[in-house]
């Protein structure tokens, strides 16, 4: 079954260079109600300051963070403003781990799976070198969490100051055990942060309701403007700041706080939820088209669970090098990725990957918004298997 053909009124013309975007999970294209919000505001006085102008900012700041906590599921003061994904994982997890540090008689541990983003691992890897023990746990072949190993590593000496957990792999899209391990974490009374930068828009979530004491989105994969996102603080929560200052946001993020930014950031986000059923459905059938055609080619697989993100197609091709067919399809006109963003530009293997027992073979994750349309995954389908070729003649 295909996809209706779908054209948004806010497609980029041509993509980004002129080329077919497929790589939205890196960052998506922003939404033109954005674009438009964007040019027409006016400009804004530091949101703390007391004359007028200051209140006026500080009023669009606030309702910034009701809207944007009404799309999270979370209570306003939970909503800590950052600069995106990256600031918010770091706050939170070395946040806690200093608050954990402060009253016990050793350092305390982090309960982190293998395949999390390289946001969280180097900021854990970080810690590590100052003192913190860290206790890693396995995934399935399918990236997807080993909930067993997770509970067993909450346990034992020295006591956990915090535990994380993708949401969804960015890599290759599976959906993580969520309700499973917040309910493992509860039990042991350790607090679990959530990554859920790749996830929120896209799936169904609610702070709420997950069972976490901390959770990480971030604007540009929405729609919205880069370098904007927030760290979810449950009320009692307990973390240490990275920045000391103002003593803005609960003391937790000092700063002049970007009140525009904020308020971009929830329009992105009402829209995503109020589209994000249609989206999914839409989606899901494109990028289920193209695992199937994939596979059929010889000595390409997928990796994903079949409960993963719906607008991520992640495959692997063996006998292949990633960057050589990420370059070969550039060159045919389509941006794709080999994984995260982050890892851009360095010649390893995925360790997603590599943590599912996969070697020596090329990474390819497809990752699908609102301006894709099926003239577009056809244009791809028809262009990879020579470039398949072409990267395993090399």
């Amino acid at each position: 079954m295909h996809a209706p053909d779908h054209q948004p009124a806010d497609r980029p013309p041509g993509g980004p260079l002129g080329q077919r975007l497929f790589d939205h999970a890196a960052a998506t294209p922003m939404r033109d109600s954005v674009r438009r919000a964007l040019a027409e505001a006016e400009p804004l006085a530091n949101p703390a300051s007391t004359h007028r102008a200051g209140q006026r900012a500080r009023a669009v700041l606030e309702d910034a963070r009701e809207r944007l906590a009404a799309a999270l599921g979370a209570h306003p003061t939970e909503v800590v403003l950052t600069s995106g994904g990256t600031e918010s994982i770091n706050l939170a997890l070395k946040g806690a781990w200093w608050a954990a540090r402060e009253t016990a008689a050793v350092p305390p541990a982090l309960v982190v799976p293998v395949a999390e983003h390289h946001a969280t691992l180097d900021a854990v890897e970080w810690l590590e070198r100052q003192g913190a023990p860290v206790r890693w746990v396995p995934v399935d072949a399918h990236a997807v969490t080993d909930v067993a190993a997770f509970a067993a590593a909450l346990e034992g000496e020295p006591a956990a100051a915090v535990a994380t957990m993708l949401v969804a792999s960015n890599e290759l899209g599976s959906m993580q055990p969520v309700a499973a391990v917040a309910d493992a974490s509860a039990r042991a009374g350790v607090p679990l942060h959530l990554d859920a930068v790749g996830a929120f828009g896209h799936v169904p979530l609610r702070f709420a309701d997950t069972g976490a004491s901390l959770m990480s989105v971030a604007s540009h994969k929405l729609g919205g403007p880069h370098g904007v996102g927030a760290l979810v603080v449950r009320r009692d929560a307990r973390i240490q700041a990275l920045h000391h200052g103002g003593g803005q946001q609960r003391g937790l993020r000092s700063g002049t706080q970007d009140a525009l930014g904020a308020s971009l950031f929830a329009l992105a986000a009402e829209e995503a939820l109020a589209e994000l059923h249609a989206e999914a459905t839409r989606l899901r059938v494109l990028t289920d088209r193209i695992l199937g055609r994939a596979v059929a080619l010889p000595g390409i697989r997928v990796l994903a669970a079949d409960d993963r993100l719906p607008h991520i197609a992640h495959l692997v091709v063996e006998g292949a090098e990633g960057e050589s067919l990420q370059f070969l399809l550039d060159e045919a006109g389509f941006a794709v990725s080999n994984g995260s963003a982050c890892s851009a530009g360095v010649a390893r293997e995925s360790h997603v990957v590599r943590a599912c027992g996969v070697t020596g073979a090329a990474p390819l994750r497809l990752s699908l918004g609102r301006s894709t349309t099926e003239a577009d995954v056809d244009a791809l389908l028809a262009a990879l298997p020579h470039a398949v070729a072409r990267a395993r003649s090399l």
